[in-house]
């Protein structure tokens, strides 16, 4: 049901405010901006980063042959510049003129990739001097241009000659104060104004600047991870994968920070130190992250690159209070829940409806998963990703726990964020010698179904058992509407790599060199499903689900368990 802006208030000043936002934007889009960005260039830079994305020299060869491939979308740039073909998406051309692709050409590192770089860059500013749209002057975009031009500078100006010197560092100098002036004021809130902020830190450090432009940077860069990195390292956005993007910008620029003798601002250090144990947190046994809230097949590399930095190396904290997530440990088994509250209506574009769902992992392979976010990004899958039927949890009437607010003017400005999701949800930790758990409720499903939805899941020492309980407790309200329609289905999305087969007492799930058995109360219906979070298809692999289908109205309580099968 598309939701009407006249009957949340909520929505209705989130719309106006991201109206004015954009409005005030598209006045900073056009050629006339390209003359009121003029200033001095700067002679040279002062400093350069060391980049912590590493790219794809077999990227690097389609990107020489007109082949861009972003954001799951492929476009041929055949004879013509890729910044003058009609992007297949929105996404695509931000991607486009993100320049985080430089990454891959850096990557094969030749004087062919340097040659073909250059002419890219030169080429787009040759296109933004006459006018591009609205892309490329969209705050978030800028942000990233501005951090990828300056993290491969010195690979463009290597061998470069003077007059594309010359021009690169105008163009520096003018999307610093595109930066400056538009994008840390009018960026979204969460991710997109905090890398505006890293991204004026870096140009401060690295452009000649002065020292008390660059504290200055750096102390606002410093406020801003206040408000957004949670105690226990989290981002506000909910987003497991924002950790390692947000972190892969830091690290570089607090070593820049340290080269030139500046002070490191006391919350730039205190938030890489709550967000490296809290990357951890969110890895499963193969290194993967939990697929909550928007994140998709993270680069392992980054993770491995972010991770070098990580010099506490203990055991990762059990209970992520403030972000909402648990983590029972044990025996070559993490289990992973979202545990907590939905973000904010304006921070909540990406997330997804998957209040106490759980993922785990055994002996580095992994068994239970949230079907995760595509890499693609199209609509469509977009939204299948974000319903709750697509985590391991619990649904009611096949709707979901959050709703989403599909008005389609709010699609084109807010990106259907999560509304009327759960108000309230209460967890507690239950450890005990032998035993890792925890107990949560959530009012997701109060309001339209009177229900709440109670989920304990538990961890044997070892690690060889996993037990859990699902549970509808009424909410002490009666709900005409749906009475008597109170179908019920707890979901357990199988990874791909696992097969399932049917045993005696219940499932089989077996992967790589081990197994785990499955056992409820309710019969198991195995079921199709789909793995979007696939980093080699872009998303969407085939997989399978469990089911355990059930009238609300007769039974109350699930009861599951798995059981890892002991080897022969």
């Amino acid at each position: 049901m598309a939701e009407s802006l006249v009957d949340d208030p909520r929505l209705a000043g989130l719309m106006v405010r991201e109206a004015w936002r954009r409005a005030r934007c598209a006045l900073g889009a056009g050629p006339l901006t390209w003359l009121r960005l003029a200033g001095a260039a700067p002679d040279a830079l002062v400093a350069l980063p060391t980049p912590l994305r590493a790219g794809d020299p077999a990227e690097a060869q389609e990107i020489y042959s007109g082949t861009f491939t972003l954001a799951g979308t492929t476009a041929h740039a055949e004879g013509v510049s890729p910044f003058a073909l009609v992007p297949s998406s929105p996404l695509w051309a931000r991607e486009l003129h993100a320049f985080d692709w430089l990454r891959h050409l850096a990557a094969a590192g030749d004087a062919l990739a340097a040659r073909n770089a250059r002419l890219l860059v030169s080429e787009w500013i040759g296109a933004r001097r006459f006018g591009a749209g609205r892309v490329p002057y969209e705050p978030d975009v800028a942000s990233r241009r501005l951090i990828a031009w300056i993290a491969h500078a010195a690979f463009l100006m290597e061998g470069a000659d003077p007059a594309f010197a010359r021009l690169f560092l105008k163009s520096l100098g003018r999307e610093a104060r595109h930066v400056k002036r538009v994008s840390v004021g009018e960026a979204p809130a969460g991710l997109p104004r905090l890398r505006a902020r890293i991204a004026l830190a870096y140009a401060a450090l690295c452009l000649p600047a002065g020292r008390a432009r660059a504290r200055a940077a750096a102390k606002a860069l410093a406020a801003e991870l206040d408000r957004q990195i949670f105690p226990d390292g989290g981002h506000v956005s909910r987003n497991p994968e924002a950790i390692p993007e947000i972190l892969a910008d830091l690290l570089p620029l607090r070593q820049l920070l340290l080269d030139a003798g500046q002070p490191v601002p006391r919350a730039l250090y205190s938030a890489v130190d709550r967000m490296l144990p809290a990357l951890r947190f969110f890895r499963h046994g193969d290194g993967a992250l939990a697929l909550f809230n928007g994140a998709g097949a993270a680069e392992p590399r980054l993770l491995a690159a972010v991770l070098r930095h990580d010099e506490t190396m203990g055991e990762p904290i059990s209970n992520a209070r403030h972000s909402g997530y648990q983590r029972l440990a044990a025996g070559g088994t993490v289990l992973l829940a979202d545990t907590g509250l939905p973000p904010a209506p304006a921070l909540s574009g990406e997330a997804h409806a998957g209040t106490l769902g759980f993922e785990f992992s055994s002996l580095g392979q992994r068994f239970v998963v949230s079907c995760g976010a595509p890499g693609s990004r199209s609509e469509s899958r977009r939204h299948a990703s974000r319903v709750t039927a697509a985590h391991s949890t619990l649904t009611l009437a096949d709707r979901s726990s959050s709703r989403f607010a599909r008005h389609a003017a709010l699609g084109r400005f807010l990106g259907n964020p999560l509304i009327r999701g759960p108000s309230q949800v209460t967890m507690e930790r239950e450890d005990e010698d032998g035993l890792f758990a925890f107990r949560a409720v959530h009012d997701g499903y109060a309001e339209d179904f009177g229900l709440l939805h109670e989920r304990r899941i538990a961890l044997s020492a070892g690690g060889h058992r996993i037990e859990g309980t699902d549970r509808l407790a009424e909410a002490g309200r009666r709900c005409v509407a749906f009475e008597g329609r109170r179908r019920a289905a707890v979901r357990f999305h199988l990874h791909p790599s696992v097969v399932v087969e049917a045993v005696e007492g219940g499932l089989r799930l077996q992967a790589r060199n081990h197994a785990w058995l499955f056992a409820a109360t309710v019969e198991p219906e195995v079921e199709d499903s789909i793995f979007f979070a696939d980093g080699s298809t872009g998303g969407g692999r085939r997989t399978s689900q469990i089911v355990l289908g059930f009238d609300a109205d007769i039974v109350d309580t699930v009861f599951w368990s798995f059981q890892r099968e002991l080897p022969r």
